[in-house]
């Protein structure tokens, strides 16, 4: 069987092949597929109709990714591959989404879903009033929602940004720190504050921040609140309690989104079974505009050591709860 796919001559062929053909040597390897190029052509030739089929797809996609400016990194690559290899069923239809851009940073860096899980996510911020995403770290859980945040703020679809979360790890440390209250929580508020910036220069932030177009405060300062017309981001969530979680979700208010990201895998309350994240889904499984998000290792995107590690966690607690359970 024989298959053409035509390469725009804008590209190089490097960025479509790799460095040293690298993309190309791997994907003949793994498909079986001789990949050869002629005449602004690449030119495939097999034995197997679906090996064919799976190996033009993804060259197609990077050439779609590529030409929209988006140079991808061999992680990204072989995610591309793992998707395509394992979704044989929908060959034709298939698309790991990395071309829906949601927002550039200052230092004009487009920001898009690398992984399958992180396009539901941002498909399912643009479609919800209320999002929990759930995860471990690295998956992009807070940043794609700083970053979608941003875009609705620009955009004029909500007139604020607050962004919260519990300030558990302080516990009773908090009074001894020096400085005002505001002053001891901004360690904890920190990771906000970064997602922020990337988004919006320094001094626009101070500038909004002074007329309360962005908030950034702890959880305990949204008691007695109504929050309109705001996309609202809680961090960290596993860390709150049942009645801290109620008390959230209850101050939501008219023309509002909110978002809600943890890691249930990494609660610091004394007592795990006592957060709000790991019930709240049994109680708001059955409303309209409320959506749960999950994404695993498979959507860490920092350093793939960091995939590795949580594999690592996973096991050794398993097996540790597994030893608990026979004593």
């Amino acid at each position: 069987m024989r298959e053409y796919i035509n390469v725009p001559q804008s590209l190089e062929l490097v960025e479509v092949f790799g460095t040293y053909d690298n993309r190309l040597k791997f994907l003949k390897n793994k498909f079986n597929v001789n990949i050869s190029y002629s005449e602004n052509k690449i030119v495939l030739n097999g034995s197997k109709k679906e090996n064919i089929i799976i190996t033009k797809n993804i060259l197609k996609e990077i050439i779609e990714i590529i030409s929209d400016g988006h140079l991808l990194d061999w992680t990204e690559f072989q995610y591309i591959v793992s998707i395509y290899e394992s979704e044989k069923g929908v060959l034709e239809n298939k698309k790991t989404s990395y071309n829906k851009v949601i927002n550039t940073t200052v230092s004009g860096l487009r920001i898009q879903a690398k992984t399958h899980g992180q396009s539901k996510y941002i498909n399912s911020m643009k479609k919800n009033d209320i999002v929990f995403c759930i995860g471990p770290a690295g998956t992009g859980k807070t940043y794609l929602a700083v970053a979608m945040a941003v875009d609705f703020l620009k955009t004029g679809r909500v007139q604020r940004i607050i962004l919260t979360r519990p300030a558990v790890e302080a516990g009773e440390k908090l009074g001894f720190l020096p400085g005002t209250l505001y002053e001891k929580v901004d360690p904890y508020l920190r990771p906000l504050y970064d997602s922020l910036m990337d988004f919006i220069n320094v001094d626009k932030v101070a500038e909004y921040k002074e007329k309360g177009i962005i908030e950034i405060v702890p959880l305990a300062y949204m008691r007695g609140r109504t929050l309109n017309n705001a996309f609202i981001i809680l961090d960290e969530a596993q860390n709150t309690t049942y009645y801290q979680m109620k008390m959230f979700l209850t101050r939501i208010g008219f023309n509002s989104r909110a978002v809600i990201t943890g890691d249930t895998t990494q609660i610091d309350l004394e007592n795990k079974k006592d957060s709000g994240l790991l019930i709240v889904r049994k109680i708001l499984k059955n409303i309209n505009n409320i959506d749960f998000i999950e994404l695993d290792e498979n959507d860490v995107v920092r350093n793939p050591l960091v995939k590795e590690i949580i594999k690592a966690y996973d096991n050794f607690e398993k097996t540790k709860g597994e030893k608990n359970e026979k004593k």
